[in-house]
């Protein structure tokens, strides 16, 4: 593979560079790049989001155009026929994309017909990003701590009266914990969908980080109704190497328990 990569044309040229040596043995949330910018190379990590976001293009061009991400269009996909196979409107859909980053989910919902979206993160360089790079993707953008929820922003959610939530790509390392994404599956109705992708090692049963046993107990307590679990390719990493995520679809059966959701605070 080679280390230099140029966009195509019409959207802003990053120099980037990938390490050599240095990337070996470094888990996923310690992966890096150098980006040249004014004749000086910088170090940035891939989950450095408000460095990445302030460059437009840098993002894209980084994890879609090098990297080759698939997931925003394969959680989109699988939700909409999910949605359709139950016999439902993907159209009616009022959906709160979690970890919402510069709006590429927004894209990919649109394009499928979804009429009302609502993106939510937790820095604001994300919102920036998407309103300068998507406009009018999201009716609404929230910057917000979803383990941390003033009353105000509450009642917004809750006013949106959401039949869907998705979450791409934030769920596992230290972006989104498990927590704050069952706070977020709190705020979708009763019936409604819940679309995401995690890596397949946090599903593992040696896995520390909460989401296999939160996974597990949704499934098994019967709060939720699994339509699909689909392993598939997220994007490959630095060193060329296929990661491997599984895309999840289900339908809430009602109510999160209060003790659930107390486990994982």
């Amino acid at each position: 593979m080679p280390t230099h990569f140029t966009v195509n044309p019409g959207r802003n040229m990053h120099m980037i560079r990938f390490p050599k040596e240095e990337s070996v043995d470094l888990g996923q949330n310690e992966a890096f790049f150098f980006l040249t910018e004014n004749g000086e190379e910088r170090r940035i990590k891939f989950h450095d989001y408000d460095a990445i976001y302030a460059r437009p293009g840098l993002y894209e061009q980084l994890f879609y155009d090098r990297l080759r991400c698939a997931s925003p269009a394969v959680v989109a996909d699988r939700l909409t026929t999910a949605i359709q196979n139950a016999g439902q409107s993907i159209e009616t859909q009022r959906v709160l994309d979690l970890g919402a980053g510069n709006g590429i989910v927004a894209d990919e919902l649109s394009d499928r017909g979804v009429s009302r979206l609502v993106g939510l993160d937790i820095i604001p360089e994300a919102r920036s990003a998407a309103q300068r790079d998507r406009p009018g993707g999201y009716d609404e953008y929230f910057i917000a701590d979803m383990t941390d929820l003033d009353a105000d922003t509450r009642d917004n959610l809750a006013d949106w009266r959401f039949s869907a939530l998705t979450c791409v790509a934030a769920l596992g390392f230290d972006d989104i914990p498990a927590a704050a994404f069952l706070e977020a599956v709190d705020m979708v109705a009763d019936d409604g969908w819940l679309a995401f992708n995690i890596k397949t090692g946090f599903l593992g049963t040696s896995e520390t980080s909460g989401f296999a046993t939160l996974v597990k107990a949704m499934i098994h307590n019967d709060l939720v109704d699994l339509h699909l679990m689909e392993r598939y390719r997220h994007r490959l990493s630095i060193d060329g190497e296929w990661l491997e995520y599984f895309v999840l679809v289900a339908r809430k059966h009602g109510a999160l328990p209060d003790e659930l959701k107390t486990k994982f605070a």
